[in-house]
């Protein structure tokens, strides 16, 4: 079936790539019903998960780094202990009280085994799923959506775009496929406020002798309308939460506003950006250390704001790749490989950190300069498509092709 983007112009521009079908929002509105709920935040630029998740029990950690290193716990700006060898970044301090309450857990050493430094192609292959391929046409959440619909009658035959949103300008990669999505700043952009500009605009589609965007339009403008109708007013964040006014922080709010308001949310997606920091990265302060009090205060703001709704959400991060373990000659880091993936929710068997870890000696580095992967991205996928979202071993096949999911893989991060 072919996709359809329909633009919509309100302020800022939000797109909708949906499949043909009927009237997708009635039923699901009405029914109100909550299902589980996986939020994907991708850190693009590669972030520096050495520095994020601070190996400080590892001396060649700090001899690779003279000068962007995090001091060990008990220091001045020294790393938050997790467990007596890693520690978080200092500006992370948001994470630790989901840490202490066992809703975080750390799956280290995590990436492709594509030996790739290209950002585009590592972002593609994460988002495809698909390392090594770029031939892929749709991402690995959208291909979630298309085998569940059709092993789920319900869900097949709501159609609903809003089961799958992201917050960011245009659809992320993860997102594009056949199944309904939606891509949109946030819900206040997703709408035409002016009545008789929105009636003209569905005149246009309506009069349209394209059937299938004459359908797609419709659909979009019943969207429209059914997020005005839901997430009307301002927004008040429940439990006392108080998200960054960053972008970033922004488009976490709005998933909560989604998630809280039963439009039949299942996949939401947001992305925090500029990580790629070849110069004067800094260590406990400059301007890596704001980009993580940035993500980790947005992160811990949605998890607050959520409350009870954390029992049944995931929050599940990622990185194309890491960076090399030595520092470079201006003070920042390059491309590497290996990464550290945060994973939070209820269900998470939390306050451990997961994975192999290789070791920091010369000899242990991939390619001798970069933490070595130990853990394949697709085994941490898996399980949270397993374990969380409850697929069938037939979805995952569609979801991973080329790769098999094995239970044998996963590292125990979710309970069964």
């Amino acid at each position: 079936m072919t996709s359809r983007r329909v633009f919509l112009k309100s302020g800022a521009m939000a797109m909708v790539t949906m499949g043909l079908a009927p009237s997708f929002l009635a039923r699901t509105a009405a029914a109100g019903s909550r299902k589980k709920l996986l939020i994907t935040v991708f850190q693009r630029g590669a972030v520096d998960g050495l520095n994020m998740v601070v190996p400080y029990g590892e001396a060649d950690y700090y001899r690779a780094r003279p000068s962007i290193a995090i001091a060990r716990p008990g220091a001045a700006e020294g790393a938050i202990d997790l467990n007596g060898f890693f520690g978080l970044h200092p500006r992370m301090s948001a994470f630790k009280p989901l840490w202490d309450r066992g809703e975080l857990a750390i799956v280290q050493a995590s990436g492709s085994h594509d030996t790739t430094r290209s950002h585009f192609d590592a972002q593609d292959y994460m988002e495809s799923a698909t390392p090594g391929v770029k031939s892929t046409k749709d991402g690995w959440l959208n291909r979630y959506l298309a085998a569940s619909a059709a092993h789920d009658a319900a869900v097949a035959e709501g159609r609903n775009p809003l089961r799958a949103v992201a917050l960011t300008s245009q659809m992320p990669r993860t997102l594009q496929g056949a199944a309904p999505a939606l891509a949109m700043g946030n819900t206040a952009d997703f709408t035409v406020a002016d009545m008789s500009a929105r009636t003209s605009f569905e005149e246009i589609y309506q009069a349209t002798h394209d059937k299938s965007l004459n359908g797609a339009g419709g659909e979009a403008f019943e969207a429209m309308r059914t997020l005005s109708k839901k997430t009307a007013g301002q927004y008040r964040p429940a439990n006392g939460a108080a998200y960054p006014r960053s972008p970033f922080g922004q488009a976490l709010q709005e998933i909560a506003r989604l998630a809280k308001s039963d439009v039949g949310l299942e996949i939401a997606f947001a992305e925090s950006t500029q990580w790629d920091h070849h110069v004067n990265q800094g260590a406990a302060t400059g301007q890596m250390a704001n980009r993580l009090d940035d993500f980790s205060r947005g992160i811990a703001a949605l998890a607050q704001d959520l409350g009870e709704r954390m029992a049944d959400t995931i929050i599940l991060t990622m990185s194309e790749f890491g960076r090399a373990v030595a520092e470079n000659g201006s003070r920042g880091t390059d491309h590497g490989h290996g990464n550290a993936m945060f994973v939070i929710g209820g269900s998470v068997k939390g306050k451990e950190v997961y994975g192999k870890w290789p070791g920091l000696k010369a000899d242990q580095r991939f390619e001798g300069r970069d933490l070595a992967v130990t853990t394949d991205f697709r085994d941490v996928f898996g399980e949270v498509v397993v374990k969380h979202l409850g697929a069938s071993a037939a979805t995952t096949a569609r979801v991973f092709p080329g790769y098999e999911v094995k239970r044998s893989a996963f590292h125990g991060v979710l309970r069964a």
